[in-house]
């Protein structure tokens, strides 16, 4: 999908691009598997508090019913249709079931309308299909992985992403993260193989603030433009350094290289973390 650049009408066209939306196929959604997407609070508690900072606004949306669990296990399926979806930045192939049933599943890099998929231990490797990642062989690039046998993929699931199947030793499978992290995953989880498509949606330049609106996103203040009492970076007279070892987020926290994960559970999953 190539990237077009804007005529430089104004300023913010000036520096703007877009995407031509060339492997879009339909333009309306499945009415079956659209909900309302209500907004949630611009970022504020039950109390009316901010708890999210820079949350708000941005374009109404419908939400897409994704099929994340594939557990459609045996039964062939045909792509309609490749639509574009306002909530996620792949995009999202609609299947049409043997049996009549139409669900949506993220579009993987090459998979195109009239293109037959399934999903189950018996299919075959092909980008589309879903299966478990023990009747996968090594060097298979997957997505939309589970992390917990039959709850649904969790991990990899953003335009242009894709996971490794390095090894399998027993039961888990090695996997190579886009973070460069290295994970064990158990083989009886379900991925998709391919990699998710719109590998260009990191090359887009919004151009100008609005565009960030329209996504929900108000704006930034840098903490060296706030009262002390507002962040640790504000004060003194004139521009000022951090004057501090390291810069810190508004609550004092170290804000570059700070560990925040705390999970026990896992942190013999992972093989290598990710990092430089």
């Amino acid at each position: 999908m190539p990237i077009k650049q804007f005529k430089p009408t104004s300023p913010g066209r000036r520096n703007a691009s877009g995407q031509t939306f060339e492997e879009v196929t339909s333009k309306r959604p499945e009415r079956s598997l659209v909900e309302s997407l209500k907004k949630r609070g611009s970022g504020r508690n039950n109390q009316g508090r901010i708890t999210v900072r820079h949350r708000g606004g941005g374009s109404r949306r419908l939400y897409r019913v994704i099929d994340w669990r594939r557990d459609k296990a045996g039964v062939p399926a045909k792509v309609v249709s490749v639509e574009y979806d306002p909530n996620r930045t792949a995009r999202i192939a609609l299947l049409q079931y043997a049996d009549g049933e139409k669900r949506y599943i993220l579009a993987p890099n090459g998979l195109t309308v009239g293109a037959a998929v399934m999903s189950g231990p018996g299919a075959e490797v092909r980008v589309g299909n879903a299966l478990p990642l023990g009747n996968m062989p090594t060097g298979t690039q997957v997505h939309n992985i589970e992390l917990t046998a039959g709850k649904g993929g969790q991990m990899v699931r953003s335009a242009g992403a894709a996971a490794q199947l390095m090894a399998k030793e027993g039961e888990y499978a090695l996997l190579r993260l886009p973070s460069g992290e290295m994970r064990r995953v158990r083989i009886e989880c379900t991925a998709t193989v391919g990699q998710v498509g719109n590998l260009e949606h990191s090359l887009i330049k919004l151009g100008k603030a609005g565009r960030t609106r329209h996504r929900g996103r108000r704006p930034e203040v840098r903490g060296a433009v706030m009262n002390p009492r507002d962040h640790p970076h504000g004060g003194g007279e004139g521009r000022a350094p951090v004057g501090m070892p390291g810069p810190k987020t508004p609550w004092g926290k170290p804000a570059l290289g700070y560990r925040t994960r705390n999970n026990k559970r896992t942190d013999g999953l992972i093989v290598r973390r990710r990092g430089k």
